[in-house]
């Protein structure tokens, strides 16, 4: 991993949320590319249960005050950044008061999802775009973790295809166990096809479920790492149908072998 670049965006990280699968493995895998040479950026969403002043975050004015077009609505992007300190690793937060203020990641007290996590999953995805760009950061891989972060493969590869930056990008998907249940909103795919990406194309997001947010995702990868021990079996059929490098589960204690020799051997090929 020496010198490479990789981007990682994630739904979730320790230690600005609680530990489960995603937020750990988040956290582990920029650690071990770190400590193996390579450059890293992270991004994540600043969700309002994150305590900024703990963990220190504070807002880049040279990378904020940017609008981003949401279903015709002109939603302004806040860029925060802060360390976590026993790595030395910065780590990128997308902000926006009306998506991200309350004070919860995904769902109400009562377990209800939000009704706005299409459009928060959309801001999210081009927020981390445009913002990289403003970094003049060309990543040779983007490892995409968490279902907030699941749009970022199709908006890469059809919105922002004709990009520079991103033309020799590799994308690597980590898919985890089914996080939520029912689906989002169902206008998700006509706010996505505003962004110009062909209704057709995702039609599988006709019923935004975990499982079909995931299919797309997978639909736009470059390769595929199976994170978590139990995938629902119509998630892992449709990964097997596709011709795709596919890493399969390996343990936390033992995954820094096998995610370093899949970025060399198979994403970066």
């Amino acid at each position: 991993m020496n010198g490479k670049k990789v981007l990682f965006v994630s739904s979730e990280l320790v230690p600005y949320l609680p530990e489960n699968e995603v937020s750990h493995m988040s956290y582990e895998a920029p650690r071990m590319v770190n400590s193996n040479g390579g450059q890293i950026r992270i991004f994540m969403p600043r969700y309002g249960n994150i305590n900024e002043r703990r963990h220190q975050l504070h807002e880049v004015i040279r990378l904020s005050g940017m609008n981003l077009v949401i279903n015709d609505m002109d939603m302004p992007l806040i860029i925060k950044v802060a360390s976590i300190p026993r790595e030395r690793i910065q780590v990128y937060f997308i902000d926006n008061e009306e998506y991200f203020k309350r004070k919860a990641t995904f769902a109400d007290k009562k377990g209800e999802l939000f009704p706005d996590n299409d459009q928060r999953a959309i801001f999210f995805a081009k927020g981390v775009m445009e913002t990289v760009k403003k970094l003049n950061w060309s990543p040779d891989i983007i490892h995409v973790h968490g279902w907030m972060a699941s749009l970022l493969p199709l908006y890469l590869k059809k919105y922002y295809a004709d990009e520079p930056l991103f033309a020799d990008s590799k994308i690597v998907l980590s898919v985890y166990g089914k996080t939520f249940e029912g689906e989002l909103d169902k206008d998700m795919i006509k706010r996505i096809a505003f962004d110009g990406i062909p209704e057709e194309e995702i039609a599988s997001l006709e019923s935004p479920s975990y499982n079909n947010l995931l299919k797309v995702a997978v639909d736009y990868s470059d390769a595929i790492i199976l994170a978590s021990e139990e995938i629902p079996e119509d998630l892992t059929t449709h990964i097997s149908n596709q011709e795709k490098p596919v890493l399969e589960y390996v343990p936390i204690q033992e995954f820094e072998e096998a995610y370093a020799n899949f970025y060399n051997t198979e994403v970066l090929k």
